[in-house]
């Protein structure tokens, strides 16, 4: 599902680059320039997330979400160039969920609002998270820290399985049946290298690993303290 984002920034060059690069990401985004633009994107649909400039052509951003906290609860991220504490202060005593200073990057705009929209709304479906873990299937694509990882087909595969049970130690014979399939030759020496590698990607020190464990002489576990599917 394509998350919908109300992207209010009056100045047109500016606004086209940010919906750009969301777009790119993944979102749906209707763009508004000033406060009377958003109040009619918002009288015609749900958005499920807003980026708010506060200096706007016709008001102040800062007084419009405080009438809209009001009758509306939508996340809302202030990207403003008023920067100095007491703006971010204000920020969220208004009712804001994030503050970002202008000049920000695309990417950490972007990370801020998946983080913003997973802790509105949780995991998305077809994902699955454990710790700072997060696996989307739809997109087959793995975050460690929010950071995305480039993962082979065969170790998204093996992590997937990790992730859907967790907490459980898993025999080598299984894993091997389970991503490679039962009539495919496999060396456990080939599972002992995708292990490796997936120790690089997802552990902050590979060589003692805190999340995937070898289980002597038994197999493999994943270690899981928070899980949701």
């Amino acid at each position: 599902m394509r998350r919908k984002l109300l992207l209010v920034e009056d100045t047109p060059e500016l606004n086209d680059i940010i919906a750009m690069y969301l777009e790119e990401e993944g979102f749906a985004v209707h763009c508004a320039y000033n406060i009377e633009d958003t109040v009619q994107a918002m009288s015609k649909e749900a958005f499920d997330l807003i980026i708010l400039d506060i200096n706007l052509p016709d008001g102040d951003g800062l007084l419009f979400l405080e009438e809209l906290r009001k009758t509306s609860t939508v996340p809302v991220i202030f990207a403003s160039a008023r920067t100095s504490e007491t703006d971010r202060i204000r920020g969220f005593q208004r009712g804001g969920d994030d503050y970002l200073p202008k000049p920000f990057s695309l990417e950490e705009l972007s990370l801020r609002i998946k983080a913003l929209l997973r802790r509105t709304y949780g995991p998305e479906q077809g994902e699955i998270s454990c710790g700072h873990l997060r696996l989307s299937e739809s997109t087959s694509s793995v975050f460690v820290h929010d950071e995305e990882k480039a993962l082979s087909p065969k170790e998204f595969a093996l992590l997937r399985y990790f992730m859907e049970n967790p907490n459980q130690i898993l025999r080598k014979e299984l894993l091997m049946d389970a991503v490679w399939g039962s009539y495919t030759e496999v060396e456990p020496s080939t599972l002992a290298v995708h292990i490796r590698w997936l120790r690089e990607k997802i552990e902050q020190d590979p060589a003692n690993p805190e999340i995937l464990k070898t289980v002597w002489a038994k197999g493999y576990k994943f270690v899981c303290e928070e899980e949701s599917h």
